[in-house]
Formats: structure tokens, sequence, C-alpha cells
């Protein structure tokens, strides 16, 4: 799913190109993707582009009018911008977006339909959009200790939860957690306050290193290839390769959809998580630290 440092770069790229141009027209070619009625989708063709805004993990369109277009792309949506005169791409596509100077294609992949369209009348509306996460980047360590406390989770959990935290997502959680040297099943009711300083800097400095990443790797160009797996990430994606810091192969605990990765010796004192289904499987078997499952490597 892209996350703030994605969505942060596909806002600069977006700002660049259509701000101040002309929709055109809006067609829609998956009704799933409309989540709203009212206003119609044609209210909004013909209108220039007014400004962009991020909201947690949806990106909002702003147009004449105060309405509001707002784009969720969920695990596996992505955008493409393709310059007026280019060839589309014949990918599957959910909705394209035709403005005076160009296209954006909003497509998916796989077969589930998660990702979602909504257009909305005034800022009431737009403020319905917002899970109510802080922004990590424009909050105090005060108030992040607070939101981290509000409620008794996994700091997995907590990270990841959109009403406690804006914009942070499954991927650049593993990355915080790394480097702020924490597991991510601690509980946040027993964190205390060096840890929580810790995680507040971890996580202020991961999505600023990957925001600067990402903008420099797309280097002015409508950045394609956007996805949760990157080579250069400490740990996540990164199951059973070596931990950048001290070389253990990096593990990983899987639920539902999700996948936590971790290194063993940088974050639980060498404990190896229970995955729920490979650890009832295996029972005894079980390798309870990394130092055991490196013994029977």
């Amino acid at each position: 799913m892209p996350e703030l440092p994605d969505l942060t770069v596909y806002l600069e790229a977006l700002d660049r190109r259509i701000v101040g141009q002309r929709l055109e027209r809006v067609l829609l070619l998956s009704p799933f993707l409309l989540r709203t009625t009212v206003p119609p989708l044609a209210a909004a063709h013909g209108r220039r582009v007014s400004e962009l805004r991020r909201i947690g993990k949806r990106l909002a369109i702003g147009l004449e009018g105060d309405l509001w277009l707002v784009v969720h792309l969920m695990i596996a949506g992505r955008l493409h911008w393709f310059e007026r005169g280019t060839r589309l791409s014949k990918r599957a596509a959910l909705a394209r977006l035709e403005f005076d100077n160009g296209t954006l294609t909003l497509t998916e992949a796989g077969t589930k339909r998660r990702a979602s369209l909504h257009l909305v009348q005034g800022e009431r509306e737009l403020s319905l959009q917002d899970p109510g996460g802080i922004e990590v980047l424009d909050s105090s360590l005060v108030q992040f200790a607070t939101r981290l406390r509000s409620e008794n989770h996994t700091l997995k959990r907590a990270l990841t939860d959109p009403k406690l935290f804006s914009g942070i997502g499954n991927a650049y959680s593993d990355e915080i957690l790394h480097a702020a040297r924490l597991s991510p099943v601690m509980l946040t009711s027993r964190i205390d306050d060096a840890a929580v300083e810790r995680l507040y800097r971890a996580t202020r400095e991961q999505l600023q290193l990957w925001t600067d990443r990402l903008r420099r790797q797309a280097a002015g160009e409508f950045p394609e290839g956007v996805s949760a797996f990157r080579a250069d990430m400490a740990v996540h994606g990164r199951y059973r390769l070596p931990c950048p810091v001290c070389g253990t192969a990096v593990q990983r605990i899987r639920y539902a959809d999700n996948e936590t990765n971790y290194c063993a010796r940088c974050q639980t004192g060498g404990r190896l998580l229970a995955d729920r289904a490979l650890s009832r499987l295996l029972k005894q078997d079980w390798p309870r630290s990394v130092d055991a499952l490196e013994r029977e490597a």
C-alpha cells in the first residue's frame, strides 16, 4: 500500500502537472471504484484543479467550486501519468482523469477491487475522509506519546492504525521498528519513556529518509514502480536475508494479508516471535530463539 513517502512524491509530481489545469472528464472504467453518488461525477467535469492534499493514505484533488475527488489506492492501486498525445497503456485501468495536458490513470493489480474514488462537496464532507491519525512529522514527542498510549495495542498495530497515526502502513512500520530496535509485538501499555522517544525519532527519521530517497529516484519524472518492497529496505520484504546491522537472517510473522518482518537480534533480544500458523503446526519443534534456529540450519 502506498504510504506517506510514496503519496508525498505522488502529490509533488501531480502538483507540477495538474494544478491549474482543467479536468475535462473522468472516465470511469470500473463501476465498483466510485463510492459516492452525490454530487454526480459529471459535476467535476470542466473544473480547474485548485489544490492537492494528502489525507492519511488518501489523495485529494481540489477543484473549483469546493469539489474534491478523493482517491484511496489501498494495497494494489497505482497512479500513472501520460502526457497529452502519448499512447495510453493497455494495462487494466479503473479510471482515467483527462486533463488539458494529459491523463492520470488509476490502475489496481489483482482481482480484488479495494481502491476507491469519492467526489465530495465542501470542507466538512472532505474532513469525513480523514480517519483522524496525527501527522508525526508535525507532532511533538508529547503528542506522539499521548496518541501511542491512548489504546493498548502492539507497536506494529498502533503505528499502522490510521485513527492514531497518519500515513504509516505495513512496510514503513517494519522499517521504523527496526530502526528503533523495538519488538513489533510489544504492547503500548508496557513501553517506557526512553523507548517512546526512540520510536518517535525513528518514525520521523524513516518517513523523511524514504521521502527523500523516493524524490531522488523520481528525479522530477512521474513516479512509476511504486512498491512496498524495495531492495534498500532494512527488513521489510527481506525474509531470510541478512539484517544490515547485525547480519542475522530477517524473520517474519504472518497474519491474514499482512506480514511483519523483523530482526530477532536487533529487536526482540534473540527471541523468535510465534507465527500463528507455523508455530502451531510445529508445536514443540518450534525454535524459541534465533540461536536455536541457526543451530538447526
